[in-house]
């Protein structure tokens, strides 16, 4: 194609032009000229669609601006919009687009991008930030539309090649190598273009219900929005220079590398002020999520105190309000269902982290499968994991999720991640959940009737039904300190022994050698005092694998009998806290309860390094000490045996241990830290001096 001399838009001229602006301009003087030509009069434009019809032009015309291909983008806006409703919303739009189009057209021809840019703002003085943007590129998208329609049908329809002949296609496309530091600098910038364009239509869509223009960071962004509208519509008039510079090139005139830098300057300064535009609009989605999570949790508090006809209100505000999904996995069927299976039933939400142990879930498996033979004794459990949600997609999790969603028998959630953080904040501020696991029951009518009904079912199984604070009351009035309650529903055989009248000894700790000369030694005083004693091993508390080596031991000597499950050990131990908690609950402590004494000074034995015993008479009479004053009192029998026959057995025991005892003594107590309410002050069980307070860290339970 010859080359000829007609006017042609001196892209070379504008970047001169703009180099000057750039270096000299000040943003606040081109800030007050732009808020100038703003005067919007109230009028109303839906600029989602349109954008999103002008960011399907620009992709399909060139595919490689967001690595999205034609294929990928199949379609894309007839899934989200028909084209009837497309043609509505642009029908009045139609006039004002064509006059920014012939506004970019004619001032790219020889004026400056600044003078075009004020005409085009000007010209959309009376429309909304947002909208004058969006109508520019909607402008723009027409040339830049039409220029690739043609450079891409040209070599298969006649019309187009010769529109494109006309319009010097051919000869541009022919040199397109020597021109693609320019067409990749154009698609660079008109990204940058694309991604404030549509920063800024996201600030406009943000709920007004839950932010205000004053809010920090909306106003913060709205202030700028006049500097981002000014340099987003004159990169667009820099783009459309470029496209009408190629349009009109001979192949003998060679490109200066100006365009190039012009359009990558304006590129760096759509970038920032994209990042700064996005870092508001993050801070303004994070506000909103607060307000949205505070106004969620308000909901959900509103709704526990709140009387209801059934409880499916308020388990539907804790668990998942959607109405599309099955929330719920049925560890028996393995299928989801609809919380709806719930509605009108006693329900107790097992709360915890993935941390929640085997010996919890086995221990509750057993009671739950139990429960289910009891028609009168009827209760669903719920699992509800609670997970840092910035880590529950984390592969590890998913797998110990899964894993533990198929121990349980019960129902689950089928995603923890449908847990709202609402929820999260209220289980941790209302029922006191930190780490460890608490069950929460839940009345037919959706009342709490406690905060965590596991001490309850720890210490009394079923028989705890229905898990109110009346019923744990009643409970303990017809408790007192014996082997009964110590023992219950872990080993039979003890207590069959305390039912056929013999003397029994329950012991524990860790010290090998203080195990093995206890159990012998007293073994064979009760040979010479001619009684009738059991000895029951019974471990310590979080020192697993240490009680399965002693167990072991054990049993290789015909110490004494034990439990070979570990899960009972956990269990005699579990019970033991949660007889201490519950009694806090109603303020009992060592001074005005003796099962409370008794709780404490068996806990404070457990945490000492060497071992203790408990020794239980015939008619329920009990005597206790720590390991060395103990075997102490066996080692010494020759000293009060005659008081055997005279005062019997357990009683002589128990005055030869008191005289062992001295003012000097130390006892540790070890609670867990997560527990939730431990007590401010505790005293020692045998002196009653309150005890001191230390911090002790702990990663594992060896």
């Amino acid at each position: 194609m010859a080359s000829y001399t007609r006017p042609v838009p001196k892209m070379h001229q504008l970047a001169k032009t703009d180099r000057r602006m750039l270096s000299a301009s000040d943003d606040n003087a081109m800030t007050k000229q732009v808020l100038a030509t703003h005067a919007p009069d109230g009028r109303e434009v839906d600029v989602k669609p349109i954008l999103l019809i002008v960011e399907e032009v620009i992709r399909r015309a060139t595919p490689d601006i967001g690595k999205v291909g034609n294929g990928q983008h199949k379609d894309m806006l007839e899934d989200q919009i028909s084209l009837a409703e497309m043609d509505g919303m642009l029908e009045p739009l139609a006039n004002v687009v064509q006059k920014v189009g012939a506004e970019l057209a004619c001032k790219c021809s020889g004026g400056d991008a600044h003078a075009t840019t004020m005409a085009i703002l000007n010209l959309l003085s009376n429309y909304s930030w947002d909208a004058k943007v969006v109508i520019t590129m909607a402008a723009f998208a027409v040339t830049y539309g039409q220029y690739w329609l043609l450079a891409q049908l040209y070599t298969t329809n006649m019309l187009a090649k010769a529109l494109a002949l006309l319009k010097q296609l051919p000869d541009v496309i022919e040199h397109s190598n020597s021109l693609k530091p320019q067409f990749d600098a154009l698609s660079k910038l008109i990204m940058a273009i694309l991604n404030v364009t549509k920063c800024i239509v996201k600030f406009t869509k943000l709920p007004s219900h839950y932010i205000s223009p004053d809010t920090p960071a909306m106003s913060v962004a709205l202030a700028h929005f006049p500097t981002a509208a000014y340099w987003t519509i004159k990169s667009v008039v820099a783009c459309t220079s470029l496209i009408e510079s190629l349009v009109s090139l001979s192949h003998e005139r060679i490109m200066s590398t100006t365009e190039v830098w012009e359009l990558s300057s304006l590129a760096h300064k759509e970038t920032n002020i994209h990042e700064h535009l996005q870092k508001q609009l993050e801070l303004c989605l994070q506000y909103i999520d607060e307000k949205k999570h505070l106004e969620a949790y308000q909901n959900l508090v509103r709704i526990s105190e709140t009387l209801h006809l059934d409880n499916m209100k308020f388990i539907r505000a804790l668990i998942s309000t959607r109405e599309d999904i099955q929330p719920l996995y049925d560890g028996t069927s393995k299928m989801t269902v609809h919380l709806e299976i719930l509605k009108r039933k006693h329900v107790l939400l097992l709360i915890s982290d993935l941390d929640i142990s085997h010996e919890e879930v086995m221990i509750l498996d057993n009671l739950f499968k139990e429960s289910q033979q009891r028609p009168e004794i009827r209760y669903e459990i719920v699992w509800i994991p609670i997970i840092d949600q910035s880590i529950q997609q984390h592969n590890k999790n998913k797998h110990k999720f899964e894993e533990l969603k198929q121990l349980m028998p019960w129902f689950s959630v089928y995603d923890p991640s449908i847990i709202e953080l609402s929820v999260i904040r209220y289980i941790k501020e209302k029922w006191n959940f930190k780490k460890k696991t608490i069950l929460v029951a839940l009345d037919p009518q959706g009342k709490v009737s406690s905060t965590n009904a596991l001490h309850m079912l720890w210490i009394w199984g079923n028989l705890a039904f229905p898990f109110t604070s009346e019923r744990e009351e009643a409970l303990w009035k017809t408790e007192s300190w014996r082997l009964e309650l110590l023992i219950d529903g872990i080993d039979l055989s003890i207590l069959d022994w305390a039912t056929e009248g013999r003397y029994i000894c329950i012991y524990g700790g860790e010290d090998t050698e203080w195990i093995k000369e206890f159990t012998s030694k007293t073994k064979q005083v009760a040979e010479a005092a001619k009684v009738d004693l059991q000895m029951a091993y019974v471990g310590k508390n979080n020192a697993k694998e240490r009680v399965r080596k002693i167990s072991i031991m054990i049993a290789d000597n015909k110490l004494s009998h034990y439990w070979p499950d570990s899960t009972l050990v956990w269990f005699f131990w579990a019970r033991l806290e949660s007889m201490m908690y519950s009694k806090l609950n109603y303020g009992k402590t060592v001074e005005n309860d003796q099962i409370m004494q008794e709780i404490m000074t068996l806990l404070s034995y457990d945490g000492s390094d060497r071992g203790w015993a408990i020794f239980f008479g015939r008619g329920g009479e009990m005597t206790r000490a720590k390991g060395e004053t103990a075997l102490s009192c066996i080692l010494a029998f020759d000293q009060w045996k005659e008081e055997v026959e005279e005062k019997g057995f357990l009683k002589a025991l128990a005055e030869y241990l008191q005289q062992l005892r001295t003012p000097h003594h130390c006892n540790r107590l070890i609670l867990p830290g997560l527990a939730g309410n431990i007590p401010e002050n505790v005293v020692c069980a045998e002196c009653g001096r309150a005890m001191e307070k230390y911090l002790m860290y702990r990663c594992c339970v060896e």
